[in-house]
């Protein structure tokens, strides 16, 4: 194989896919990506982790002789990184070796055999649908943060994506930790209709937000069957990343979004996150519950702290109901408030010890469930 490609395409392809890779692998081959130069002057590079990966192709200036190899990730990368602005790279391969070349640099690199390289067989994917990259930076955005990462309930280490006929057809992702729950809802794209209910990893979520951010205005275009999703971004020469979906069952997390909470708290956002963020500087590991005191137009907030003291801050809020006092975790709280954009948010409460409802109206394709906390 020996391809020429420009720096700054090879760089950016580079950074896609190897991010894929893990720093630490015991099957050598994992730490490779895979090069593939074809006659029609196209490279394909790909990477995975056996459990998700990620394909790019480029147009290079030059394609000698086709062929394919696979390298370290990495290490290709940082040299990629390296070398100066506007320079052509040389890829040539022979005896077990990469010869790298740009300017005057050159670089000899180990090799591994292209047929030891492992790919993820799709298979047939049947629900296929377009969807806005944007709408789907902001699906990701406005529930990933709730996602577990307790490997003991894998089933919610990942963002759950379900359709459903409420007053129209929809299309539902959903995050849940057990202590708080994020949901996000957008009309049902053509062709989701009958779609299998799907949990899409953690990791996959976070190299697919990395990778929408270059393409925001455009189209997605998702397939999946039960086991498999791919989303192709940026077109036929663009790339694809395609994950294994996460075996298991989604609680019915409907049974905990509360519908009786009667007590209606209204504020700024900004300011409540702000008044969180500075009474809870004093919280530690153990004391990290903000007590939130309602009484009528004003919030008080408060965190007690055997080791640092006190701290309390007064918020003017629009509040008519009974006063109460409830705790939540400071962290969990500010997550959720910080995904509010908008001059006011509605916290609906019931008691000290059931779950509350938060949002920015009603008219929110976002909701938001946060479970108190003793204090």
């Amino acid at each position: 194989m020996k391809a020429t490609i420009e720096r700054a395409k090879l760089l950016r392809c580079l950074s896609h896919v190897q991010s894929v890779v893990e720093r630490r692998n015991t099957i050598p081959i994992l730490s490779n990506v895979l090069i593939e130069a074809s006659a029609d002057s196209t490279v394909r590079i790909m990477a995975t982790d056996l459990d998700l990966q990620v394909t790019e192709s480029l147009d290079a200036a030059s394609v000698e002789s086709a062929g394919s190899i696979t390298v370290s990730a990495h290490l290709l990368f940082d040299i990629a990184r390296k070398l100066p602005d506007g320079s052509q790279v040389s890829l040539e391969t022979a005896d077990n070796r990469m010869v790298v070349k740009a300017g005057r640099s050159r670089f000899q690199l180990p090799t591994l055999p292209r047929d030891d390289f492992p790919v993820i067989v799709e298979g047939d994917l049947p629900t296929s649908f377009e969807i806005a990259a944007a709408t789907l930076a902001e699906l990701i955005d406005r529930t990933r943060f709730a996602i577990s990462t307790e490997e003991t309930r894998y089933y919610l280490n990942g963002i759950f994506l379900h359709v459903a006929d409420d007053d129209r057809p929809v299309l539902k992702a959903a995050a849940t930790d057990g202590h708080r729950l994020a949901r996000f809802t957008i009309d049902r794209p053509a062709g989701a209709e009958g779609m299998p209910d799907v949990i899409v990893p953690r990791k996959a979520v976070a190299e697919l937000r990395k990778l929408l951010e270059e393409s925001l205005d455009s189209n997605v275009l998702v397939d999946l069957s039960p086991s498999k999703i791919r989303f192709s971004l940026g077109g036929s020469g663009g790339v694809v990343l395609t994950s294994k979906l996460i075996d298991g069952t989604f609680p019915d997390y409907s049974r905990v979004i509360p519908t009786g909470n009667d007590k209606l708290l209204r504020l700024d956002p900004k300011s409540f996150y702000a008044g969180v963020d500075r009474v809870a500087t004093i919280a530690t590991e153990k004391t990290r519950a903000v007590k939130m005191g309602l009484e009528t137009d004003k919030v008080t907030l408060s965190v007690t702290s055997p080791d640092n003291g006190n701290a309390a801050e007064e918020i003017a809020a629009d509040y008519r109901s009974d006063p109460i006092e409830i705790g939540f975790n400071a962290a969990y709280l500010k997550d959720i408030l910080a995904q509010i954009d908008g001059d006011t948010v509605e916290l609906h409460l019931a008691d000290a010890g059931a779950p509350t409802l938060i949002r920015k109206d009603e008219k929110s394709p976002a909701l938001y469930v946060l479970m108190p906390m003793r204090v």
